[in-house]
């Protein structure tokens, strides 16, 4: 029976994929926009993390397409028994060990290339911000303001790093800010420090997607990015 569908598939599979390519395309397209989204990206960390997503996803879809072929060729019509010997070799060895392995490998080195250009690194236009959980809350402090507080929503200056200490006082909460950077554990007596960024001005969602009871899947907040004057007017207490 899958025989029968597989060779089914072989004979009009590329006319089906051709009507289904362009609508699916459009819906996967449309999914990669939106306030949580990771592959649209609006800052320098954000762009880092979408580029290995993609990198990710086309060595996917390398070993996947690999896999297919080498399905279908497992149910065409038997040759010579001496032709299979030969093209055994490199279909199995070569192309059924070998290449995963050197793509998984390829992935790997770039992941570790990637994360550890997302370490903080010092320098001086880093600002750096406090950000403490609670249920269901967070709490922001900004070290360029001391005393200074707001409550789910944090004020940064956009087109400059932020070394955001996370932390919190009860359960294990996370810092997400999907369009900004990667998500970091908040984890009681530990601080975690986080690098993110915003190229332009404008309100970033963020959450906390770690489960830490009923209800955190509501436990938003809020970044606001300003622009030179909107930051030094917060920091001088002008704006909220």
């Amino acid at each position: 029976m899958f025989g029968f569908l597989l060779d089914g598939f072989l004979r009009h599979g590329p006319s089906l994929l051709r009507y289904l390519a362009i609508p699916t395309t459009a819906l996967a397209l449309a999914g990669c926009e939106g306030a949580l989204s990771t592959v649209d990206p609006a800052g320098p960390a954000a762009r880092t993390i979408a580029t290995l997503w993609w990198v990710m996803l086309a060595g996917a879809v390398a070993i996947f397409l690999l896999v297919m072929a080498l399905i279908a060729l497992a149910f065409r019509r038997a040759g010579p028994v001496d032709d299979d010997k030969r093209s055994e070799g490199l279909w199995i060895i070569k192309l059924g060990i070998a290449f995963p392995v050197v793509v998984l490998l390829a992935l790997l080195a770039y992941g570790l290339f990637v994360g550890e250009r997302l370490l903080p690194r010092e320098g001086p236009e880093v600002v750096s911000v406090g950000a403490e959980a609670r249920r269901m809350a967070w709490t922001f402090t900004y070290g360029d303001a001391p005393g200074r507080t707001t409550d789910n929503v944090l004020h940064i200056p956009a087109g400059r790093p932020i070394d955001v200490a996370v932390t919190t006082t009860d359960v294990i909460h996370s810092f997400w800010v999907p369009r900004l950077a990667g998500k970091i554990d908040a984890i009681p007596g530990h601080v975690n420090v986080l690098r993110i960024e915003a190229d332009e001005p404008g309100v970033y969602a963020g959450r906390s997607a770690e489960f830490s009871g009923p209800g955190y899947d509501h436990f938003i907040f809020t970044v606001v990015a300003h622009d030179a004057e909107g930051w030094e007017n917060f920091l001088t207490g002008q704006a909220r």
